[in-house]
């Protein structure tokens, strides 16, 4: 009896106060936050330590343009911080702007190493528009800004854009050169490849031949030069000169003009045929 009005007595205690279970709420997050400033604390001073100072950059890749030792002598100065807290995309920012430069990878090697591997651009083409001076496409499609007379020996082709080109004209005009070049190599080889304002084709080979193409998309206007080329050869049975100039713009045929075959007075215009022929013309020879 005396034990079961013990233990009534204990259950109908008061409960404790709201203001304590707060105050010890508010103690139990000031420790944890405390703990927390003191481990951040020695984290950051251990990182500071000059063991995690950065000893090595090694850099990698396949570099032709430029020299291992003068990238490292000019880059790694300006790169700064230790192991833990250099800044990945600032040091990347900083390789890729190195001439010739077109990618970066960046990862930190424990404990005090970054390894560097840069990716060159490798030209494929001059770019030219009357926008601005002439820069270069790599194999990409991308337009990039480098010292052309680092490719002067190259014999690189040009890809000649219309007034403001877009975004990805480059990379465009760049698949269209990869796709006549093998068509028209029986012909010569592309010099330079041109895009009109308009979006019609053309094309300037090494032994100054020129052929309008005309518009239409990469299969249409590589369809018309192979055709083209393939009934070349009857044409030349005939008339064995040089060609001059070719105008592939006829939904049926085309018009040439043949260097050293004259079937008009001088100065006199051809006419425009009412329907496509296939019709050598004159022109003088060069």
């Amino acid at each position: 009896m005396q034990a079961a009005a013990a233990l009534n007595s204990y259950s109908a205690s008061p409960e404790t106060p709201q203001d304590v279970l707060w105050m010890n709420a508010a103690a139990s997050s000031l420790l944890v936050v405390a703990i927390g400033l003191l481990l951040a604390a020695g984290v950051t001073k251990l990182t500071r330590l000059p063991y995690f100072n950065l000893q090595k950059v090694q850099l990698e890749g396949d570099l032709q343009r430029n020299n291992v030792a003068t990238v490292r002598a000019n880059i790694v100065p300006r790169m700064h911080g230790g192991f833990f807290n250099v800044n990945l995309n600032h040091s990347r920012e900083v390789f890729e702007a190195v001439p010739w430069v077109r990618k970066a990878v960046i990862r930190r090697v424990w404990p005090n190493e970054l390894r560097v591997v840069l990716e060159e651009h490798r030209p494929a083409a001059y770019w030219h528009h009357e926008d601005r001076e002439d820069q270069l496409v790599n194999t990409y499609g991308e337009v990039f800004d480098a010292n052309l007379g680092d490719v002067e020996d190259e014999h690189l082709p040009t890809l000649e854009a219309p007034p403001n080109p877009t975004a990805d004209e480059a990379k465009t005009m760049l698949d269209m050169l990869h796709r006549l070049e093998p068509v028209l190599k029986p012909l010569g080889e592309i010099d330079t490849v041109k895009l009109t304002e308009r979006g019609s084709w053309s094309v300037e080979l090494d032994n100054d031949a020129s052929i309008e193409l005309g518009r239409g998309s990469l299969d249409e206007v590589v369809t018309r030069a192979d055709r083209f080329v393939r009934t070349l050869p009857e044409l030349k049975r005939q008339y064995p000169e040089p060609l001059a100039h070719a105008d592939l713009r006829y939904p049926e045929g085309y018009a040439v003009k043949l260097r050293g075959l004259v079937t008009l007075q001088d100065g006199q215009k051809a006419p425009v045929p009412k329907k496509p022929v296939v019709k050598p013309s004159s022109s003088s020879t060069r």
